[in-house]
């Protein structure tokens, strides 16, 4: 099974839930891995990739090595869209989805980390989203408790429900919990609405 782990925008906690959710799987007997999507602001290697192993508490695995793990590496830390353009390349999705079923081959569970939220542009014609939708990818949604969580967390939840994804799981990362009365009505009315309107969706808190 490959799943996708996005935000409701960047810098939301995405690596460290998605090596928080691996373990999760793990725990439940599973073998996983994690992949990312397109990693931006590198040379070589993922720094997700890094970090989900550290979070996993596993050395680099051989399709870490091989590259399998993070095909498209670009070298500025912008939206995927425009690091390509600075690169002067294209990004193949092919190689992506390629390595996702090379990964599925061996493993169980696939986590594919997005790179920034689900309606970020690999290209001028072409959205984080319709990758998702072309491959019929469940979606894992990572949000948080800061001012303005509820707006992106429910317009990325329309997103996903206007173009009939299956939402998996929505993770909640208090990582961010700065105002504690923000943060619990937030995560409280995300929790209802998705209730509501994923009712076979899972809510997943990450620990603080």
């Amino acid at each position: 099974m490959v799943i996708f782990v996005t935000g409701i925008g960047t810098d939301v906690g995405k690596s460290w839930a998605t090596g928080w959710l691996a373990n999760k799987f793990a725990e439940e007997g599973k073998s996983v891995i994690t992949q990312k999507f397109i990693q931006t602001g590198n040379h070589d290697m993922s720094e997700d990739i890094l970090l989900h192993r550290k979070i996993m508490n596993k050395q680099l695995l051989t399709p870490d090595l091989l590259h399998v793990t993070c095909p498209v590496i670009l070298s500025y830390p912008a939206s995927p869209h425009l690091a390509a353009r600075i690169d002067n390349t294209q990004i193949d999705i092919n190689v992506i989805s390629e390595a996702s079923a090379t990964l599925e081959k061996e493993f169980d569970v696939v986590l594919v980390e997005g790179a920034g939220g689900v309606m970020v542009p690999v290209s001028d014609d072409y959205l984080t989203i319709d990758y998702i939708a072309e491959q019929e990818l469940p979606v894992v949604l990572v949000t948080n408790g800061r001012l303005g969580s509820i707006s992106d967390t429910l317009l990325a939840l329309e997103a996903i429900e206007r173009r009939g994804l299956t939402l998996f799981a929505v993770i909640y990362n208090p990582h961010f919990d700065s105002d504690k009365i923000i943060a619990e009505d937030a995560r409280d009315y995300m929790h209802r609405y998705t209730q509501r309107h994923f009712p076979d969706a899972l809510w997943l808190e990450m620990p603080s």
